[in-house]
Formats: C-alpha cells, sequence, structure tokens
C-alpha cells in the first residue's frame, strides 16, 4: 500500500484536505458551492444550472453548505467538493489513497453512498473512513481521555479509554459557530440582515476574529465593558469593510460567552460544562480520575481568546480537582492531523478498503 494518503476532513462549515505527513492540511475551502441558472438550451440533455465552489459574488443567493450539522444534506455538493479536491492534488503528487473523516451522526447509508462516489466515480485506490472524534483523541498523542470539540455545526464531547470509545458518554449538540455567526449577523444588523449578503458576512467574520473573547468571569466583564476606563472604549470600535465605524455593545464583543452561559442569550442548549458532566458520568466512577486528567480542546470555537482558560476554569471544580486541559497550537486542524498519524500506523493497514474488496462486496 501506498506510504502516503490524501486526507480529507469534510466539516459543516470548511473543508481541509492534504496530503498525510504534513504539519497541517495545505487545502482549506470553505464547505460551501452555489448553482448558476444556464441560459435557455436547444435541448432537453443541456444542464440547466452550473455547479462551482464558494459564493459567486455576482449572484450571492445561489450559496448553499452541503453539509449541515454534520450531516450530508446534498451529495451532488459533496461530490463536486471531493472531486475538485483529488483533481489537484492528482495533479501534483498523483493517485493515492483516500482517507475521509465523517461524523458521528452519518447513517449506514451515508457510509455506501460514500464508497460509491469514492470508487465509481472518482476511482480513488482505496478508501479509510475515519471517525472525526478519534482522529483528535490521536492529534493529541493521547489514547485516553475525552473529547470536546466545537466547530461550525456541532459541539461534541466523547470519551475514550485505550483507543476505544465509551460510545455512551457521547454527547453532541447541534449548536456552535454558526450559531454565534448568526446572533452577530442579526445584533450587528438589525431588520436589516441578509445571510446572502457578503458585505455584511464579512462584517461578522472580521469581527468574530479581531474583537470577540470569552470573558472569565461574565458579571465583572459586563460591569467592565459597560463602565469602562478612559481610552478603552476604542477597543469597541469596528471599522466597516466600507470605511464606516460600528460601534460594538458588550453583549457582541463577548458573544462567545454563549457556549458557557447559553440562557443569557435566550438559548434553550445546556452549556459546554454542563455536557462535559453528563458525559463524565456516564463513565465507570473508576475511571473519571484519568479522563478529568486528560481533556483535549479542540474545534474552531476553541481559538477564541480566554476560550480554553475559562473551559479550564469550569471544568476545575471540587469534583473535578484534577482535571487536566490540553491545547494543541493548530486545534483547529486536530481532526486533519489525527487523520494524518493514523494513515501511517501499520496496525490500521487491515481496516483499509480496495477498489477490488468494493468490488466484490457489490457482487454479494
Amino acid at each position: 500500500m501506498d506510504t502516503r494518503s490524501i486526507i480529507i476532513d469534510h466539516g459543516s462549515g470548511i473543508m481541509k484536505a492534504g496530503l498525510s505527513g504534513f504539519n497541517e492540511p495545505q487545502m482549506i475551502l470553505p464547505s460551501i458551492v452555489n448553482y448558476i441558472p444556464c441560459k435557455e438550451n436547444p435541448g432537453p440533455s443541456y444542464a440547466r444550472r452550473r455547479i462551482s465552489l464558494g459564493i459567486d459574488f455576482c449572484h450571492p443567493d445561489t450559496y448553499s453548505y452541503p453539509v449541515q450539522r454534520g450531516r450530508v444534506l446534498n451529495w451532488e455538493g459533496v461530490e463536486y467538493i471531493w472531486s475538485f479536491v483529488l483533481e489537484k492534488h492528482r495533479q501534483e503528487y498523483g493517485n493515492f489513497p483516500v482517507m475521509i473523516t465523517e461524523s458521528p451522526l452519518r447513517e449506514p447509508l451515508d457510509r455506501k453512498k460514500t464508497l460509491e462516489i469514492m470508487f465509481e466515480l472518482l476511482d480513488v485506490p482505496s478508501i479509510f473512513l475515519a471517525d472525526q472524534m478519534e482522529m483528535s483523541l490521536y492529534a493529541s498523542g493521547l489514547l485516553t481521555g475525552v473529547v470536546v470539540d466545537s466547530g461550525y455545526g456541532l459541539t461534541r464531547v466523547k470519551p475514550f479509554h485505550l483507543g476505544h470509545p465509551l460510545s455512551q458518554g457521547c454527547k453532541m449538540l447541534e449548536f456552535a459557530g454558526q450559531d454565534l455567526s448568526a446572533y452577530l449577523l442579526k445584533s450587528l444588523f438589525k431588520e436589516n440582515y441578509n445571510q446572502h449578503n457578503l458585505f455584511q458576512l464579512e462584517t461578522v467574520a472580521l469581527t468574530q476574529m479581531s474583537k470577540c473573547y470569552v470573558p472569565q468571569n461574565f458579571g465583572e466583564a459586563l460591569d467592565f465593558l459597560e463602565s469602562p476606563p478612559t481610552g478603552f472604549g476604542e477597543n469597541n470600535s469596528y471599522q466597516l469593510p466600507d470605511g464606516t465605524t460600528m460601534e460594538l455593545t458588550t453583549m457582541q464583543r463577548i458573544a462567545p460567552e454563549m457556549f458557557f452561559s447559553p440562557q443569557v442569550f435566550g438559548l434553550p442548549w445546556p452549556s459546554i460544562s454542563k455536557i462535559f458532566m453528563e458525559a463524565l458520568e456516564t463513565c465507570d466512577a473508576s475511571m473519571h480520575k484519568v479522563l478529568k486528567s486528560h481533556v483535549i480542546a479542540c474545534g474552531g470555537n476553541t481559538l477564541y481568546p480566554g476560550y480554553t482558560t475559562r473551559l479550564r476554569k469550569e471544568l476545575t471544580t471540587d469534583s473535578l480537582s484534577s482535571t487536566r486541559l490540553w491545547v494543541g497550537t493548530n486545534r483547529n486542524f486536530s481532526v486533519w492531523l489525527g487523520a494524518s498519524v493514523l494513515a501511517h500506523l501499520s496496525t490500521f493497514k487491515s481496516e483499509w478498503m480496495t477498489r477490488e474488496e468494493y468490488d466484490e462486496s457489490q457482487r454479494l
């Protein structure tokens, strides 16, 4: 079998891909496709619409996410993204085996469809379907611990022991980064908000990256930001892409607080620390100590300033005094990095499916 593989981590918001063995994915794309209506053609065999990657600036209302909340809703869009990724890698590196990470929400029919696309349409030599949470565990270099992942579409907590998932402890919320973005979009633009307005989307993205943070004490942060010292108010000012200045409110700046205090934002979900405790309590009490000492934080939302410090504080209570948080510098790529590690482990070689094995399974 080839010593290298193409790793595809197709998340709800971002698609990460690259050749195994590198320290980070070489290709990072928004998991977005758009459909542009074609001009009327003379025959029924001509396409009525054209699919392409990303957002078309001339037709911003035509884009969509093929994967939403960890579920594939548009297989045509997924196939188009995968074919683009493989074509680029084959041009540069050749035709390698492919490892695709998959969400725990994928159904058996989803797995069957994945194999069909990869073998029959994209002609890959072999494939491995890897669990996303397990890959994050491997990226940390650990075999036992609790993975706390918060990405674009889902927030998940899953405990592992010696590399095996403790499935009864897996907790999942359909509440994540896209909900924070939606809150800011509505908060910043009020009744004029439009999820297909590129100016508004760019404003939200830049606000999240440059101004938002997680406070260490919610009450103290509210008091401080409502009555800031002289000169500090400049940090609340944000220059929009068109050059005008906007004053951010306290709640807009500390919007990532919703992961720790969702009720403050009128959201019905439990906090991330609560679902961690629920996941831990489903495991045998004799395992609590070792699990608490290996908590792995990953996913794009953990990059907000103050997020991991606050998470450590929330989990370090009297009953969780031995909690140790593992935080990697590339934790937004944890799933991809873990898959890159696994691709080189000889112990997993037998779990890859070759084209011959797939063809044989189809004949049965």
